[in-house]
């Protein structure tokens, strides 16, 4: 796959292209195709854009640490990666498995999610911490602004049971379909009583929703 179009759009040029080669590759294509998967590169990104993005927060927002940890955690969230994602056209240079592909996973925000993630862990590996976050500033800080406006829904009825001093938790309780397209059903507890169902392709999105429920239920009320 050609990969200098993206290389263009991060503003990075890799030294080792297996690298990125990788970092585009989903676990669906890499047990069809017997090779590996991203997965290991996504859990060194996440660290890398977490840590990108606590050093931009600490050098520009002269806030408590309370701020700073809600306003990260919006801005690194499963929907603001695919948002990052999606505005360097990630999706169609990804290796994604046939049924995968059928399900239209190769626009799913998880998996853009994941793989916006690899790509920071391939670029940290292929360079250092200080190339990498010149590619955050490029290819994150644009987008920054948007990200603060998608509602988080888990964080915002955390903050509601918290003012309350009530108990939360979360249940994913089923699964179903094969392992390139499940589908999860999550519920969400405050104390003892049941307030939200969600489902979804992922367990986040599902808890992502059954809080989202469970918000319009206490509008309701």
């Amino acid at each position: 796959m050609e990969v200098s179009q993206l290389e263009n759009m991060i503003g990075y040029t890799f030294q080792d292209t297996k690298l990125l080669n990788l970092a585009l590759t989903h676990s669906s294509y890499a047990n069809e195709h017997g090779v590996e998967c991203n997965e290991r590169l996504e859990f060194l990104g996440d660290a890398v854009l977490e840590l990108c993005m606590s050093q931009y927060l600490y050098n520009n927002f002269s806030k408590n640490e309370g701020v700073l940890t809600k306003t990260r955690a919006k801005a690194v969230c499963e929907e603001a990666l695919a948002l990052y994602a999606k505005k360097i056209h990630l999706g169609k240079h990804l290796y994604i498995g046939k049924g995968e592909e059928q399900g239209g996973g190769r626009y799913r925000p998880a998996l853009l999610a994941d793989a916006f993630e690899a790509v920071l862990g391939a670029i940290f590996l292929d360079s250092n911490f200080k190339t990498v976050y010149k590619t955050f500033e490029k290819i994150v800080l644009p987008h920054f602004g948007y990200a603060m406006h998608i509602r988080d829904y888990k964080s915002t009825f955390q903050e509601h049971v918290q003012a309350d001093k009530r108990s939360l938790h979360y249940e994913i309780v089923n699964e179903e379909g094969p392992a390139n397209s499940k589908k999860y059903e999550a519920v969400v507890y405050m104390d003892d009583i049941l307030m939200g169902r969600g489902y979804g392709r992922t367990k986040k999105e599902a808890e992502q929703n059954a809080a989202k429920e469970a918000l319009e239920k206490e509008a309701r009320t």
